[in-house]
């Protein structure tokens, strides 16, 4: 972190210029951000933005070979593998902690990790009006390999839609209206022309899906996948199709890679920026300190099932051993110092887009001064919720 950038952005802040860039937010597209948005963006340090990168890329070098492969084949439940998978994620996130060690040093470390989209289009959209309302430095980018606003979203884009006439990509999703992220489905719609329909609403005809424009059936060749399938069990969705069929659709993030990579892969993983971890049917004996543990549901999604005080009735009591992990307890940092001197916590998403080599192209910021990230955690706070992270470019 970078304290003068941070003294001077605490210094000059006026909640009347948030309120305005937050009515901007949630004016500019089709849908508001209906999530909070921090009053800050977070300025690292060169040197801590060289050290995320380094824990990234060692976690990707891992995911990349072919002994990760097929560990990870495990991942998919049965009957839930779909036809087509490509060889590695489309899009690939991974989630660190920021800690500190014993000399008060920031260091990442591993939360999660997702072989799915995050709110890729919606990034690009806030960062420009951030940029509107506060004083960010020129010399400052949340972009990495070189990237700007314009070369980004040409990358998104060449993943999203790449060849394809974008009347026929569907962002697809469940009951897209209700859900939390879409103005990230608005903000892709704005920029590549990419409609979002909800999944009940496709129609299949032989092995060709359609959506419905008006009195038109328009023919879906491609489908930016947003459906998380714990979800749409959780809810029963009946649907006119079997995801699991041979369709002719091509993928814009193939949904076998949610399950391969995800909270599954965290005890694959070894590195100085990933904590201890272990499948819980694997576990002959509990550790002694299981209130340094959490544990975790392996397929639920936005903190769903998460239990953060373990102890071994809990663990007794779970019937479905294989479907949960026991990860070692992240103490995250207060870090970020807000106005009357308290202080956030956050978390940095590293966003990837992965075609024909993983590239680092964004990040987001979730900020917190709750026990955990989540809402129910941060009720009535501020300088929480969404950002990013801005480092020298």
């Amino acid at each position: 972190m970078i304290p003068q950038l941070r003294k001077d952005f605490n210094r000059t802040f006026s909640q009347k210029q948030y309120d305005k860039f937050i009515r901007d937010i949630n004016t500019g597209l089709k849908y508001p951000a209906d999530f909070r948005i921090s009053e800050t963006p977070v300025f690292l340090t060169r040197d801590f933005t060289n050290e995320l990168i380094k824990a990234s890329d060692g976690i990707v070098q891992q995911i990349k070979t072919d002994d990760f492969k097929e560990r990870a084949a495990g991942a998919i439940p049965e009957g839930l593998s779909v036809p087509g998978e490509d060889d590695h994620p489309l899009f690939l996130s991974i989630d660190f902690a920021v800690c500190t060690n014993g000399n008060g040093k920031p260091v990442p470390q591993l939360i999660e990790l997702q072989g799915f989209p995050t709110v890729y289009a919606y990034q690009a959209y806030y960062e420009r009006l951030l940029r509107r309302h506060f004083p960010i430095p020129e010399n400052f980018t949340p972009y990495f390999d070189g990237l700007s606003e314009g070369t980004y979203l040409k990358i998104l884009r060449d993943a999203i839609v790449g060849e394809a006439d974008p009347e026929n990509v569907i962002l697809m999703e469940i009951e897209p209206e209700n859900q939390k992220t879409r103005i990230d489905f608005a903000a892709t719609e704005k920029f590549f022309g990419v409609k979002t329909i909800g999944i009940t609403g496709l129609i299949k005809e032989g092995k060709h899906l359609y959506y419905k424009d008006g009195n038109k059936l328009v023919p879906v060749t491609k489908i930016y996948n947003r459906v998380i399938f714990d979800e749409l069990i959780r809810k029963n969705i009946k649907l006119n199709f079997s995801l699991t069929e041979d369709l002719h659709v091509g993928w814009a993030g193939h949904p076998n890679w949610f399950f391969k990579v995800s909270k599954y892969s965290l005890p694959l993983l070894k590195s100085r920026y990933v904590p201890e971890c272990y499948y819980l049917e694997d576990l002959e004996e509990y550790p002694d300190n299981l209130q340094n543990y959490v544990l975790k549901p392996l397929f639920s999604f936005a903190g769903l099932g998460v239990e953060i005080n373990v102890t071994r009735k809990l663990l007794d009591s779970i019937k479905d051993k294989k479907n949960y992990i026991l990860q070692k307890k992240i103490e995250y940092a207060p870090v970020i110092e807000t106005p009357g001197s308290d202080f956030s916590k956050i978390e940095i998403r590293m966003m990837f887009i992965w075609q024909d080599k993983p590239i680092l192209v964004n990040n987001l910021v979730r900020m917190s001064k709750g026990a955990m990230m989540g809402v129910d955690f941060n009720k009535n706070k501020t300088w929480v919720g969404s950002s990013c992270a801005y480092h020298p470019a």
